[in-house]
């Protein structure tokens, strides 16, 4: 389901989960840690991860970045637990092709159609790529 194209790009939604991001503390004993840097913006967001029987068990968020990376990585903490690496991966390409116009399907994650107005948006892109590529980097290391 996608929002609707006129949609403001900051709205309540993307504020409320901007302001509430699950895990949002370093792991103090993560198997691995990934930072994921925006040179467009400069938000960053480190990723720290325990896998257990090749699923994700546990994760740290280091979240500085714009409300819409925070958004997004909140969504992403939201869901991840649980998954496999390949799953993450899977999951931070699907969003990389619906941002880059390849896809518009959204469904392959909860609450992503929040931040479907800032598809329109190139620059904020990286940003909210951030937590789906730090988060599949380092469930990747520590499964492997």
């Amino acid at each position: 389901m996608n929002a609707p194209s006129n949609a403001p790009l900051y709205n309540k939604d993307i504020l409320r989960l901007a302001a509430g991001i699950p895990h949002h503390q370093r792991l103090p004993d993560a198997q691995a840690s990934v930072e994921k840097r925006s040179p467009t913006c400069g938000s960053r967001i480190t990723a720290d991860v325990r896998m257990a029987d090749g699923r994700l068990a546990d994760m740290g968020l280091d979240v500085k970045a714009c409300a819409l990376g925070q958004a997004s990585a909140a969504l992403m903490a939201g869901h991840a637990i649980g998954l496999t690496a390949d799953e993450l991966a899977d999951a931070r390409d699907k969003l990389a092709a619906y941002l880059a116009g390849e896809s518009d399907d959204l469904d392959f994650w909860p609450g992503l159609a929040v931040l479907a107005p800032a598809r329109g948006y190139p620059a904020r892109h990286a940003s909210i790529r951030l937590g789906f590529e730090a988060i599949a980097e380092a469930a990747r290391q520590a499964d492997a």
